[in-house]
Order: C-alpha cells, then structure tokens, then sequence
C-alpha cells in the first residue's frame, strides 16, 4: 500500500471516492445512449432494437463477474480485486473503439460489463466494512447522489463528443477516466477488511457463504426486490432515446430530459440520507414502493387510452424515480445489514442477482418497444408489484416495521433472520 493510502481517508473523500467508482458503472450505460443510432449505423445494425443490445452486453457481463469478485474480496481484501478490475474494464473500452463488426463490440462491451463489477462490489463492500445500520444507508444514499450526477451529465457528454468526433471517442473517453478514478483508488483506498476477517478461497468455505446469503430471508427477498425496481429501470434506459427522441421529438435536447430525471433521483437520494436516520430504512423504502407502484399503474392506464403528452408522461416518470431514489438505496441497504460476516459474498450475490435479472428484464422490456410507452409503463406497474410481494415476503406480512434497535413504544418491529 502507498504512502498515502495509509494516510486516514475522510468520510467526504470516502464518499466521492465510492461514488466515483460506481459512477462508472453508469457511465459505461448513459454516455452511450446518444451514440446507438451512430453504432448502430456505422456496425451494420439491421434494427433499432437491436442497438440496445450495446446496454445488455454490458450488464450481463457486468453481473456475472460480480460472483467472482465477491469471494475474491472476501479472500484477498478490497484493494486488489478493485485494481484487477478497473485495469480490465480499461483495457476493454479502448479496444472497443477499434471493434470491426458488431459481435466484436458486444463481446467488448460484455468484458468491460465483468471489469466494471469489480467496482460495484467493493464500493458496497467497503461500505459494509466501515459502517452499518442507519449509518450505511446514510452513506449509500450519500454515494448514490453523487452516483446520480453521471446519468446528469453522461448524455450530455457523449452527445459533445459524438459533435467534436467519431462515436469511437466515447470509449477513449471512459478508459481515460478509469484510470484517473483507479489512480485515485491506489493511492487513497486503504483495506478495509480486516486480515483475521479475511476467508478462504475454497470450495467449501466459499460455498457456506453463498448458503448464509440465499437462506436468510430479509436479505434475500430485499435483493430481489432490488432486482424488479432496476428491471423496471433498464427497460426505460434501453428504449429511452427511442422515447425522447422517435415519440416525443426531442433531437439533440434528449439528454436535457435524461438528465432532469437522473437529477431528480439525485435529490430523492440526498434527502433520504437527511432524513433515514429518523424514519428508518424500512418505512422510508416501503413507502417509496407502494408510490412507485401505484404512479406506474396510473401511468400504464393512461397511456393504454391513447397518446401521452411529453408534460404528463415526464410527470409521472420524475414522480417514480424519484420514489426510485428512496427505494433503491434502502433496500440496497436492508439486504447487506444481516450479513456483515460476508460483505463481499453478498454484495456479489446481490450485484449478480440485480444486474443480471434487472438486464434480462429490461432487455425483455426494451424489446417490445413498439413506438407508445405502453411497455415500458406496463413493465413499471408489474415490476413494482412483484418488489411489494418480496418487501411482504421479508416483513412476514407487516409494512412499515422499524428494526429492533430503533423500535419505540407502538411501533411496529420488524422481524429479522
């Protein structure tokens, strides 16, 4: 370890610096967005559907690989497993820039997807590491915020890029920034994981963990709600030029609108971590799903009567996002609670279930795209239903709990494994 990694990193410093890691993981969705029309062109795409293939190429190998890094944290420490994978993902983006057909590029985009869970699943270990309780939804909210400004910008940027250059731009650009993000890392991230922490990479040891995180109940069915709500989501980012740009018009202005939305989510997030520490993880999620659900079936009910003016489908859209925001990063935060033991394991467990089911989802999604915003409405409305299911699922039946630790007189106390 550097000099100055074992210098004490602040907690703003901490913050900004997981936030920057998981921010590349938006960055790799987002600033692409501008691009597919100019790829899709350029490789030979046959269909506009099938551009969105450069999104779920990523998130598949983007999931996947999170099984891997998981023990392999749990095993070695943070640091390590983090520097391996950004290295991947950059070598990954600047060979997609040179990609000679389509295939080439997916299978690019999928290795940077497996570069990129590296991040994902250290950031949350890492968290897991230094904090928990109220405290670690407080600093994933926090992070999640600053997470949030990427799909601000992303849009924008790449379509700067796409004007100042060839669609090849926006891969130098991400390995560019990368590496200054994984030079930041090396010289600050200290390890977290403590050595008499630290598990052994065998198959048995390996296998208990995964046994502790698919068997507790909260953790789970929080995973897989987590799971449905960013299902939802893919399923509008993967069609969301087609949106603004082919129903609404919106041209070179599509990622102002893109950005409106994210930054939405960005406040959503920050004033959760204000207000998380007096509410409560569980009330502040579960009352944040039951909006998100019932706005996505009030959005399906009145796209299915006709056409939706650009005013109230944006409405509707910053009301479930913004609900997203609360969701999202306390739900995060119920599912890694029970399981500080295997941080590592878990985060991947759940990175994996998340992005590979919420991919396959979205993907789906994506693909009935039909020129309306039925689909990507009817994929809110359902998938929201299924995360109330699995929030019942894990409360026993009882909405609203508050855990042990914070349980006052006539609240109601939540269950935990």
């Amino acid at each position: 370890m550097s000099d100055f990694a074992k210098r004490a990193i602040s907690r703003p410093e901490f913050i900004a610096l997981m936030a920057a890691l998981m921010a590349l993981n938006a960055l790799a969705i987002d600033v692409m967005l501008p691009a597919l029309p100019y790829m899709g062109e350029a490789l030979g795409v046959a269909t506009e559907n099938e551009r969105q293939f450069v999104i779920s190429a990523y998130m598949l190998g983007f999931g996947i690989a999170q099984l891997a890094f998981g023990p392999l944290s749990d095993r070695f420490g943070r640091r390590a497993p983090l520097l391996v994978g950004i290295v991947i993902y950059v070598i990954a983006v600047v060979a997609a820039a040179f990609a000679p057909n389509f295939a080439a590029l997916l299978l690019l985009r999928f290795i940077q997807g497996m570069g990129a869970a590296g991040t994902r699943v250290i950031a949350t270990s890492v968290i897991r590491d230094r904090y928990s309780g109220r405290a670690m939804a407080e600093v994933m909210s926090l992070t999640f915020m600053v997470f949030m400004a990427v799909p601000i910008i992303a849009p924008g940027v790449g379509q700067v890029l796409l004007l100042t250059g060839p669609w090849q731009a926006i891969f130098i650009f991400m390995g560019v920034l990368a590496s200054v993000f994984g030079i930041w890392a090396f010289l600050r991230l200290p390890e977290t994981l403590a050595p008499e922490n630290r598990r052994a990479l065998r198959l048995g040891v390996i296998t208990e963990g995964f046994r502790m995180v698919f068997t507790n109940r909260v953790a789970i069915s929080y995973g897989l709600a987590g799971m449905f709500l960013f299902g939802a989501l893919f399923g509008f980012i993967s069609t969301s030029q087609q949106i603004y740009v082919d129903i609404y018009g919106l041209g070179v202005y599509f990622p102002v609108a893109f950005a409106a939305v994210a930054g939405l989510m960005a406040i959503s997030s920050f004033l959760n971590s204000r207000i998380v520490s007096r509410f409560g993880m569980r009330r502040l999620s579960h009352f944040a799903v039951l909006v998100f659900t019932g706005v996505s079936i009030l959005w399906l009910t009145l796209a299915l009567s006709g056409f939706m003016p650009l005013w109230l489908f944006f409405s509707l859209l910053a009301t479930i996002m913004f609900m997203f925001g609360w969701a999202a990063s306390n739900m995060n935060s119920l599912s890694m609670e029970p399981l500080g033991a295997v941080a590592g394991t878990a985060s991947s467990v759940f990175g994996f279930v998340q992005t590979v089911g919420g991919a396959l989802i979205g993907s789906y999604i994506g693909q009935h795209f039909d020129g309306t915003v039925v689909p990507t409405a009817m994929g809110y409305a359902a998938m929201g239903t299924l995360a109330i299911v699995c929030i019942l699922v894990a409360e026993n039946g009882k909405l609203f709990g508050v855990s042990p630790e914070y349980a006052q007189p006539g609240d109601i106390v939540a269950e935990t494994d």
